[in-house]
Order: C-alpha cells, then sequence, then structure tokens
C-alpha cells in the first residue's frame, strides 16, 4: 500500500478516538479553569519578585491552583527543580530518613533513578549512602503488576512504596489511574502508615484525574513535559499530603525555608499560560501516539500501547529492532522539526543513564520531549520512545519520510 494512502486511512479510522480524546482534553480544560477562576488569577499574578523569593503572589497562588487541579492538598511548583527526576529525588529524600525502607512495586525504576536510588554509579550521596533499604517488585512476564504477590511485598517496617505511572525505556504497559487506585487499596489493606509515591512524569492529563484523586499520598513531576504546555522554560512540581510536600520543599531549599522559597524570575505569566494549554497538547501528543502506533504496527512492527488502545500517558514505543533503524528514526525525525532540523542525531553517553542514547528533539525549550521528541537506549531490542507533539498533524507529515528512510534500512 502507498504510504500517504495508509495515512490517510489511519486518520479516518482514528477520527472517533480523537473526538473521545477532544471529550478528555475539555473535561481536564474545564478543572484547570475552574481552578483559575476559584483563585480569581489575574495579570497581577505574573509579575515576579526577586532574591530570595519572598512574598511573590503569583507563586503562592500557582501551588494553590495546581493543588486544586491535581485533587492534592497542597503542592509546590519550583523552577528551581533541573528535572522530574530532581523533583522525584527531592520528594524521596524529603521524606525517607536513615533505617526506612522504599519497595518500587513496578519493578526496576526509570534510568535517571537508579543512581539517586544507589542501583548503580559511585553514590554520591544517594539514598543507599543514607541507609535507606531499597526493595522491588519485579513485574510479571507480560509486563504487568504483579497482583498476587503485591500484598506480600509489603511489611510493616516498609516506610514508602514507589510507583512508576509511565513505562519508562521498558516494554511494559504504562499504569491506568484505576491500576493506580488498586495499589493503594492493597497497600493501605497491609500498613496504613505507608506512604504512597508515584513518578509521575509524561502521565499528568492523560485522564481525567490525577493519582493524589485516587488515594497516592505524594507525587512529582516536570515542567518540561506534560504540566508545562510545552512553553514553560524550566522546573518540576510535588503535589500530594500538605505536610509530606512541605518536607519535600525543604529538601529543595533547606529546613525553615521549605515552600516559602524561591524566586519566579519573571516566569510567572509562562507557569500559568503553560499550564491553561497543557489539556490540549497532552491530547495533540495522544492522538500521534495512535498514529503513530496505528502505522507501524500495519507495517508489521511491534508497538506499545496497541493502535486502538486508551492512552495512560504520552509515549508511544515502538520495537524497530536493529540500531540502524533506531537511529534512521532519530535523525529523520530531527531533521523534521522546528528547531535544529540541520543537526545529525548520534548516539552518545548521557548523565543519569547507562546506555548510550540517541534523541532528536528540535524544540523551542531544551529537553521539552513533550514538544515531540524520538529517543532510545542503544540496547536491543532497539526500541524507539516517541513523546510527545503539540499537533497530531506535525507527526503525520513526519510520517512518510521516516517510513522511506527506515525502509533503506532492510
Amino acid at each position: 500500500m502507498n504510504i500517504s494512502t495508509l495515512i490517510q486511512e489511519a486518520e479516518s479510522i482514528l477520527s472517533p478516538i480523537f473526538f473521545d480524546i477532544d471529550q478528555r482534553v475539555k473535561q481536564n480544560l474545564k478543572k484547570t479553569l475552574n481552578s483559575f477562576h476559584y483563585y480569581h488569577l489575574g495579570t497581577h499574578h505574573f509579575s515576579s519578585v526577586t532574591g530570595y523569593g519572598h512574598n511573590d503572589s503569583g507563586r503562592e497562588v500557582l501551588d494553590k491552583v495546581v493543588a486544586k487541579i491535581l485533587g492534592a492538598e497542597s503542592a509546590i511548583v519550583r523552577i528551581q527543580f533541573v528535572s522530574g527526576t530532581h523533583a522525584i529525588a527531592s520528594a524521596l529524600f524529603g521524606v525517607l530518613r536513615p533505617g526506612d525502607e522504599m519497595v518500587s512495586v513496578t519493578g526496576k525504576p526509570y534510568d535517571t533513578l537508579e543512581e539517586v536510588i544507589g542501583l548503580r554509579g559511585n553514590h554520591q550521596g544517594s539514598l543507599k549512602d543514607f541507609h535507606i533499604k531499597y526493595r522491588q517488585l519485579e513485574l510479571t512476564n507480560k509486563g504487568t503488576i504483579d497482583w498476587n504477590n503485591l500484598k506480600m511485598a509489603i511489611n510493616l517496617s516498609t516506610k514508602l512504596v514507589f510507583i512508576q505511572r509511565s513505562c519508562g525505556y521498558s516494554w511494559r504497559p504504562s499504569l491506568s489511574i484505576s491500576d493506580i487506585k488498586k495499589i493503594v487499596q492493597i497497600v493501605k489493606k497491609q500498613n496504613p502508615h505507608v506512604i504512597c509515591f508515584v513518578d509521575n512524569c509524561y502521565g499528568e492529563f492523560a485522564e481525567e484525574l490525577e493519582p493524589t484523586e485516587v488515594g497516592i499520598d505524594l507525587m512529582a513531576g516536570s515542567l518540561i513535559k506534560n504540566l508545562g504546555g510545552t512553553i514553560v522554560n524550566s522546573g518540576g512540581y510535588v503535589a500530594g499530603n500538605k505536610k509530606l510536600v512541605e518536607m519535600a520543599a525543604c529538601r529543595l531549599t533547606s529546613p525553615g525555608i521549605g515552600s516559602m522559597g524561591g524566586a519566579t524570575l519573571n516566569q510567572n505569566r509562562l507557569l500559568f499560560q503553560g499550564l491553561f494549554l497543557a489539556p490540549q497538547m497532552v491530547g495533540e501528543s495522544i492522538k500521534g501516539s495512535h498514529l503513530l502506533a496505528y502505522i507501524f504496527d500495519k507495517l508489521g512492527y511491534e508497538v506499545n500501547p496497541l493502535p486502538m488502545s486508551t492512552r495512560r500517558d504520552t509515549i508511544q514505543a515502538i520495537k524497530l529492532g536493529s540500531v540502524e533503524k533506531l537511529i534512521t528514526f532519530c535523525r529523520t525525525m530531527q531533521s523534521y522539526s522546528p528547531v535544529g532540523s540541520y543537526l545529525d542525531p548520534i548516539p552518545s553517553q548521557m548523565s543519569g543513564y547507562e546506555d548510550q542514547l540517541i534523541m532528536a528533539g528540535g524544540t523551542f525549550i531544551d529537553g521539552s520531549t513533550s514538544e515531540l521528541s524520538a529517543d532510545g537506549p542503544l540496547r536491543e531490542p532497539y526500541i524507539v520512545f516517541c513523546q510527545g507533539g503539540t499537533h497530531w498533524t506535525h507527526i503525520s507529515l513526519i510520517l512518510e519520510k521516516i517510513i522511506k528512510e527506515i525502509e533503506l534500512c532492510s
């Protein structure tokens, strides 16, 4: 079949799914607007302060707005968070103490968290260095939660349960909100004092509810992913139980300062505007993931999630099967990016990752994978992970060129 014809077929068949996605965007936008209205957001909240960041009314309202949107008691939204990993690390170091035990119930965590925990690297101040114990419950052979053994994984000495919502660089289903709710119910029944924590990167606004609305005590994520609407320059957030959020804030700043510090450096308008755009940007990204999955599935590649499956985050994985195809995919996507189209991505080592990576990300904000990106570690079976896309039509334009280039690798 002609590639152009196949793409047109995909767009037609997926139109009912695109309509459903638009309805979810509408609900999440309504939730966002209601929060803006509730806290009387005005242009005076766009002004900023310098230095310590004391009495920044815009930042204070932003924290409240985000907490309300996420159904959380409290939230801190700070440009001082370098990344989602930094926000997650601040939360973990903030609430865990020497002798505490952390249990990951979603198997091995995302690559950049391995050194945070102390699973590899030279342990420069890892959780392991602070005598925080770690265990993990392996996933089943199908990549799902081991529900049968989840109860036995939690005991009275467990302080925190770690849940990674997204698949990360693994070939498994990302967790749905109903999955997360079920984990919380099982864990709390075994030990009601356990802190249930979610790495929420790539998951915000993918569904109509967030983890903190179904019993999660604490979660964290990045602002240059979903919640920043593709226009926020930097930062991350932590949301959940008020006491736990403040403990995380004290790790970001210092005890005694906590959430009261952090100059916003004239970023408040972008932070609010990005939040307003976020539901729409996530919706476009999810449409693009359906389109990618449909086309590559038709071409005989394994895809995760499947073309017609309900999305739980913004990541689409495609098992390409060779290093040549992985590199070609990323290079071609880079050539169709709005920024740096002339650049040629090459595999390289990156801080926090064990394997070499190749990354395509011709984005306006460096590292803002939610704008449109494709990347993957150079390890078998050579999976490319696609995130983002501010317009699903942009992905449609790229697809024909990518497929032609990949076919030349065969």
